[in-house]
C-alpha cells in the first residue's frame, strides 16, 4: 500500500488538465476542512466543494472492484473501512455546508469534468488557481 499514490493519480491528472482546460481553477490536494487529516483531491474554495476522484479497488466501486484472493478477510475489513471513511468525509463536508463531488477513476474526465462544472456552477476564473 505504501507504494500506491496518494495524490497525483492518472485519473486525477486527467481530470486536472480537462478541468484546466475549461479555464477553472482549483486547489490540489487540500483538506476542505481546517482541522481535519483527509485530504480532497481538488478543491473549490470559494464554493465550497470539494472533489474525490476515488479508486475503483480501494473505494469499492459497484462496477469494478474486485476482492483479493489472499488475506480475504483483512482485505474486506480494510476496503470496508476505505468506504466507511468516504461516507464518514461525506457526511461532515455537507454538514459543515460544503457539496461532495465524488469520481470514479474509470469516468472518462470529459463527463466528470462536465459534473465538477455543474457543481462550480461557473466557467473561467471562478476559483483561484492552487497548484
Amino acid at each position: 500500500m505504501s507504494r500506491q499514490r496518494r495524490a497525483h493519480t492518472a485519473p486525477e491528472l486527467a481530470l486536472r488538465r480537462e478541468l484546466h482546460r475549461r479555464g477553472l481553477r482549483y486547489f490540489v490536494d487540500r483538506a476542505p476542512l481546517r482541522g481535519q487529516r483527509r485530504r480532497a483531491d481538488l478543491v473549490f474554495p470559494r464554493r465550497r466543494i470539494a472533489v474525490y476522484v476515488d479508486g475503483c479497488f480501494w473505494h469499492r466501486c459497484p462496477d469494478h472492484a474486485t476482492d483479493p484472493k489472499n488475506n480475504a478477510t483483512w482485505w474486506a475489513e480494510k476496503l470496508a473501512g476505505n468506504v466507511a471513511r468516504d461516507r464518514a468525509t461525506d457526511a461532515a463536508l455537507r454538514a459543515a455546508g460544503w457539496q461532495v463531488v465524488r469520481i470514479w477513476e474509470h469516468e472518462d474526465p470529459v463527463l466528470a469534468a462536465d459534473r465538477v462544472q455543474s457543481a462550480v456552477g461557473g466557467g473561467p476564473g471562478s476559483e483561484t488557481t492552487g497548484m
